[in-house]
């Protein structure tokens, strides 16, 4: 009973194939937006904040230098008039700290980061032109004379508002590095989410190659049982088949050889008796002997086709001897010359065994009639210990024993050695043509005798 068919592992592949195509190209997407988030975050706020930082540790510098140089102002004259020059010197050095302080302002603002608020970036500028407005109010002051009031002012309300604004700076400063704490955060949240769905990524692939390395081991085993039951099967049918028809040679070269050659030699003889009736010199005479030689020229060929069908040397003296009658049946037939050479010590081979290695021998030297071209063959028989070898040879034009197109003969030839257990090889000689080998265990001759 032949196995029904199991369904093809081509569709599941190429489905698992998409499937893992399509996860690999999501996972890349998935990291390549993780990438670019990050690339973001690291752009928009760690490096804004650096740079905001930076400028923001320039304007603290620049407050502290101003802080620095009101302390040492107040410290300077006396509430004498003469000495009040002494506080007016000090304008052109605060005219460059505020200048500084507004190009360090201006900056920050370019670089400060998207978390800044509008009424944080009003306030430090609306702080820093009051402290100025301040400052210019007690240099007229003091160009007023009015020195006394001055010193006041720059004591009470503008230290006040230089701490204030002190104070606010160094408060941006705080959150600039709560922010980068907080992406820094982030940045390794990312990180470790990536390396999650990485594991998870690779675990699933790992998964899915092992289940698809199962599965086509699965169906691998199920197709090689497949064939392996069809090649049985197969086996099992050449065998039947070559027996049926050595069955069917058999039969029909013995009713050959039996009853027609029976009823040619009766004729022959019939003839012969009714040709020793007739007088000498009569027409009927000399007709009588030409059908006779007919009835026995057609008797030798009767007899010879019987011989190609089956010879009844096989089954009376074995393999050695049919093989010596035949190659010069072959020689006449053919006009090859055949070089017959055997070795080793021979050992009796008969039945099915002698049967299918003189079928293999008549196909190659059928072949090299046919197809080679070549006027002369070489047979060799080897007997050896282990095995026989049988190689037919010739230096004719050859042909290829692989390919879709493989003969009928080549295919018996190959079936007759598997079903003794041998096997049969094709090679090109060195000096051109065909070489047809076969080896059989000497065990299975023996065991198919």
């Amino acid at each position: 009973m032949r196995p029904a068919a199991g369904r093809s592992p081509t569709t599941p592949l190429y489905i698992g194939l998409v499937i893992t195509l399509a996860a690999v190209v999501a996972y890349s997407a998935y990291v390549t937006k993780q990438i670019a988030g990050l690339r973001q975050l690291q752009n928009n706020l760690i490096d804004r904040n650096r740079k905001d930082s930076l400028q923001l540790l320039r304007i603290q510098n620049e407050l502290n230098s101003t802080g620095i140089s009101m302390r040492d102002m107040l410290d300077t004259g006396t509430l004498d008039p003469s000495q009040r020059h002494r506080l007016t010197a000090w304008q052109p050095q605060f005219e460059r700290m505020r200048v500084d302080l507004e190009d360090a302002f201006r900056r920050e603002q370019q670089v400060a980061p998207e978390g800044r608020t509008a009424d944080q970036q009003r306030y430090l500028l609306t702080a820093l032109a009051q402290f100025w407005d301040g400052v210019e109010e007690s240099f007229t002051l003091v160009r007023q004379g009015k020195e006394k009031e001055a010193r006041e002012q720059i004591r009470l309300p503008l230290q006040s508002e230089l701490a204030a604004l002190t104070t606010s700076v160094a408060r941006l400063l705080v959150q600039n590095n709560e922010s980068e704490e907080r992406a820094a955060i982030q940045v390794t949240e990312i990180y470790n989410r990536v390396a999650r769905q990485a594991y998870v990524f690779l675990t699933a692939t790992l998964i899915a190659i092992i289940l698809t390395s199962l599965y086509l081991i699965r169906s691998n085993r199920l197709i090689f049982n497949q064939l392996a039951v069809l090649s049985e099967q197969r086996s099992d049918l050449a065998q039947k088949l070559i027996s049926s028809q050595e069955s069917t040679l058999r039969h029909i070269s013995r009713e050959l050889h039996d009853d027609f050659g029976q009823i040619l030699t009766a004729m022959g003889m019939m003839l012969g008796r009714a040709r020793n009736q007739i007088p000498e010199g009569s027409q009927l005479r000399a007709d009588l002997l030409e059908v006779r030689e007919i009835a026995q020229t057609t008797l030798d060929k009767v007899r010879s086709l019987s011989q190609a069908l089956h010879p009844v040397m096989l089954d009376e003296a074995g393999l050695e001897p049919t093989i010596e009658w035949y190659l010069p049946v072959v020689e006449r037939q053919t006009g090859i010359g055949i070089s017959y050479e055997k070795s080793g010590i021979p050992f009796p081979i008969h039945g099915n065994a002698a049967v299918h290695i003189y079928r293999v021998l008549q196909e190659a030297l059928n072949n090299v009639a046919r197809h080679s071209g070549a006027k002369k063959s070489w047979v060799r028989l080897r007997f050896t210990a282990q095995d026989l070898q049988l190689e037919v040879e010739d230096h004719g034009s050859g042909f290829s024993a692989v390919g879709p197109r493989q003969g009928i003969g080549l295919v018996a030839m190959r079936e007759r050695a598997e079903l003794l257990g041998g096997k049969i090889t094709i090679a090109r000689p060195a000096d051109g043509g065909t070489l047809v080998s076969m080896t059989v265990p000497r065990e299975r001759l023996e065991s198919n005798a």
